[in-house]
């Protein structure tokens, strides 16, 4: 059954707004484009019946919230323990992968399946063999990971890059998403395969590397527009011009939604940017986000690692140079993806989290006396610390 606009009445207040308003903006401004451009917009044949394996913590109610926009219909399959309150209107099917619990899938025909939940290559065998000879499409969502971990991958990555690998023996000893969690990289590339052999030609393995915005409890990102709007001396990580990548939820959801429309297929990094982005810049962005009064205190990596301060947890987004790698995203750019501006990302990540984030306890970034402590060490060694007030 289509579902409307009006339906979506399952998000919380603030996100339904920002959603709607959204929404309604986009449907304004297509009159404007000339006519010619509008013929060029590619369109889908009709709304496609889609099966969301997953969908209700942050990647996937994006996606949703895009499919039911342009019209699609989308049925949920979950354990109903993420946000069970959350699109009560969509039809909800209730399973649990880890215990083989297909059930409510049987039987059942979709234009195209979302895989967002799966960890485990028997899990997602199973759910695309279900629906191998009825659906046209299979998309699973994978990660950069698969090019192994930090420090283990090449400078340069494009999907040519042979996944890292684990041997049959010990890939059998986990069973579980949890479990799975040890090998992540290397399990995550058994479910692309796996996706593959069930439905040749018919998958789109996307690749994606952090994944940010509204709705990201991981707050690997999110700590960093908070800790801004927070105001004074903010430690800053390495070498100002070290680049960063990561994507907004949103453009990553808009565009699976593209690949299942315009039925693309085979494997793809879905990563940022158009062009490099620094560190500095990121955190610019998030300063400019803020009237607070902030300056950017930059300690250099042999300090941080001297002080046992970890890369990516404690200070979110940064991977120092040794570990550093650059993520190709050409191939996806040309088949459409793309991204918004990072302003953008940093102001609606900074609204999500003062509405709708609430105090719970942080896991990234560092504490504020343990930050403290550290910005005055590293002043003790005369360094030009901060960008915002010049030498001190």
């Amino acid at each position: 059954m289509l579902r409307s606009a009006r339906s979506i009445r399952n998000m919380t207040a603030p996100t339904r707004r920002t959603f709607l308003a959204s929404a309604a903006a986009a449907g304004a401004a297509m009159p404007l484009l000339p006519a010619a451009e509008r013929a060029l917009t590619p369109r889908f044949a009709k709304p496609q019946k889609i099966l969301v394996l997953g969908g209700t913590r942050f990647l996937g109610p994006h996606f949703v919230r895009a499919a039911l926009a342009k019209g699609h219909s989308i049925t949920l399959f979950n354990r109903g323990r993420s946000n069970p309150e959350m699109f009560k209107d969509l039809e909800q099917l209730r399973g649990d992968r880890d215990e083989s619990d297909l059930d409510a899938l049987k039987g059942r025909k979709f234009d195209a399946v979302v895989d967002t939940s799966g960890y485990v290559p028997d899990h997602v065998t199973a759910t695309a063999e279900l629906f191998r000879d009825t659906a046209a499409h299979y998309q699973f969502i994978s990660t950069i990971s698969v090019y192994g971990g930090f420090g283990q991958r090449p400078k340069s990555l494009d999907e040519s890059v042979e996944p890292t690998k684990i041997s049959d023996e010990e890939a059998a000893k986990y069973k579980t998403i949890r479990q799975s969690f040890r090998h992540y990289g290397a399990f995550k590339a058994r479910c692309e395969a796996a996706a593959e052999a069930a439905m040749p030609g018919r998958v789109s393995n996307i690749r994606p590397g952090l994944i940010v915005g509204p709705l990201d409890n991981s707050d690997r990102f999110t700590w960093w527009p908070v800790r801004m709007d927070r105001g004074g001396e903010v430690l800053c990580p390495g070498d100002k011009d070290g680049h960063v990548q990561f994507i907004d939820a949103r453009d990553l959801a808009d565009w699976m939604l593209h690949c299942l429309e315009q039925n693309i297929t085979g494997v793809y990094n879905a990563n940022g940017f158009h062009g490099r982005v620094s560190m500095s810049e990121m955190l610019g962005a998030c300063k400019c986000a803020t009237s607070a009064p902030t300056d950017l205190v930059w300690a250099s990596e042999e300090f941080l690692a001297e002080n046992k301060v970890r890369p990516y947890m404690q200070m979110p987004v940064w991977i120092p140079r040794e570990g550093r790698a650059m993520v190709k995203n050409d191939k996806a750019t040309a088949a459409g993806l793309k991204f918004r501006p990072i302003g953008d990302t940093v102001r609606d990540t900074l609204a999500w989290a003062k509405a709708e984030r609430g105090d719970r306890r942080w896991r990234t970034g560092l504490p504020a006396e343990r930050e403290k402590e550290l910005i005055a060490k590293w002043r003790d060694r005369g360094a030009d610390v901060t960008d915002g007030g010049g030498k001190r």
